[in-house]
């Protein structure tokens, strides 16, 4: 796909709905008893694997125009799936159902895509088998494809090593299925949508600074599940309005939850122009609208505590920093490395191409921005981050860029291209 260079960019957009929140809206809804209702569900593919999954195991997932319906069968209804239960590209159904399917008295596989059977699952194995659980890697790999047999777990308080809510996430849905109080302590705070959700359908989940606890055993109950717009999704646009000049473009109910809003703090700090408007909630979560204008942007420093609300949006943070005057240090973001792709080599390497002055390190990149960038073709590959964030440097790109495997977008952004194209016009 060629994506050329655009003029000021104008208009509002309504983003896709949260994908972190849309897994674990249906994860929890297939757990309760009755039926939950979820408005503005993103329907991209690592959501559509997570439906599949728990429709294999019997669960009635309806997708209707403006909602989807999940039937739940309780905690304890989830049936043996007869097939290989297919994650697809999606390291959060993989890594969230593993500990359910931990706690459940049946035998399961979990496999995915190529991309994903190169992501490591040992940072789950581990906790799990120490709440008992019997779970293996097929190629003894510490990857997918998973074998996990099911049964009653054993509670721990874990200490993780890295600030991840995905690990978090699946010990506490392992905690549901334990003989007791299951905690999980992080070294810095990671984004708690688990915690806010898994307490608005009924269990008892505690939060006190980077620990959260789990009782086992809860009644939940099924709920009406309100999906804010993807901060990660609206970080494209907040990069595209404040590098294209002249541009003001409304972004209209993103979920500014404040372990994920690390990028309207750096945005901020790069001397960016956004507006919070009409802040409200949406099921449990914070939401706004957020106005942005294009901006003379400067050099800053990424790191430490800031990192984790951020991780999924360094990539586009530093296609900002290419073209902003000075240096940007990105640091403690080793985590890049075991995405979709190794995004530090991806980023660096997509960067170099355009003839940006950007050197990677083991735990990020430091960027000397403000150079004048040219034409390149630049390989999305099976990231759909990378696509995303290439086609917002092209926009101030003489030539714009050839993007090719543009299409993995659809797997967060279904309608990416269409939205770009509307504010371009």
């Amino acid at each position: 796909m060629q994506i050329k260079k655009a003029h000021a960019l104008h208009g509002e957009i309504n983003i896709p709905g949260d994908k972190s929140i849309s897994h674990r809206a249906i994860m929890f809804g297939s757990l309760s008893n009755g039926t939950t209702e979820i408005t503005n569900f993103l329907e991209g593919a690592d959501c559509l694997s997570t439906i599949s999954c728990f429709q294999e195991m019997g669960i009635k997932i309806e997708q209707k125009k403006n909602c989807v319906l999940v039937h739940g069968k309780g905690l304890h209804g989830l049936k043996e799936p007869q097939h290989i239960l297919d994650a697809g590209n999606s390291g959060t159904t993989t890594r969230l159902i593993s500990g359910i399917l931990a706690g459940n008295p049946f035998v399961s596989q979990l496999d995915g895509d190529n991309s994903l059977r190169t992501r490591p699952m040992k940072r789950i194995m581990e906790p799990l088998r120490l709440m008992q659980a019997d779970i293996e890697s097929l190629k003894d790999n510490n990857c997918v494809p998973l074998k996990i047999t099911g049964h009653e777990l054993h509670a721990i308080d874990y200490t993780s090593k890295v600030a991840s809510a995905q690990v978090k996430s699946c010990i506490l849905l392992a905690g549901l299925y334990a003989d007791g109080i299951t905690s999980v302590t992080e070294p810095v705070l990671s984004r708690n949508h688990t915690e806010l959700m898994l307490r608005s359908f009924g269990a008892k989940v505690t939060s006190e600074g980077t620990t959260a606890s789990i009782a086992p055993d809860p009644v939940l109950n099924g709920q009406k599940v309100e999906v804010p717009g993807d901060i990660s999704s609206a970080a494209y646009f907040i990069a595209a309005a404040l590098l294209t000049p002249g541009s003001e473009v409304l972004i209209r109910n993103v979920g500014v939850n404040p372990t994920r809003d690390g990028i309207l703090k750096v945005a901020k700090a790069m001397g960016g122009s956004i507006e919070r408007l009409n802040p409200r909630t949406a099921s449990g979560e914070p939401v706004c609208d957020l106005l942005v204008k294009g901006s003379s942007l400067h050099g800053t420093v990424v790191e430490g505590e800031l990192i984790p609300t951020l991780i999924d949006e360094i990539p586009v943070i530093a296609v900002m920093a290419a073209f902003a005057e000075g240096i940007t240090i990105i640091r403690d973001a080793a985590e890049l490395k075991v995405k979709e792709t190794d995004r530090i080599l991806t980023v660096t390497e997509n960067l170099k191409l355009l003839g940006c002055d950007v050197t990677p390190t083991d735990d990020g990149m430091i960027i000397h921005g403000g150079k004048t960038l040219h034409s390149a073709a630049i390989d999305a590959g099976l990231d759909h981050r990378i696509a995303m964030s290439f086609a917002i440097a092209a926009l101030n790109i003489d030539g714009g860029i050839e993007l090719e495997h543009s299409e993995i977008a659809e797997v967060s952004y279904p309608d990416f291209y269409k939205d770009l194209e509307k504010l371009s016009m």
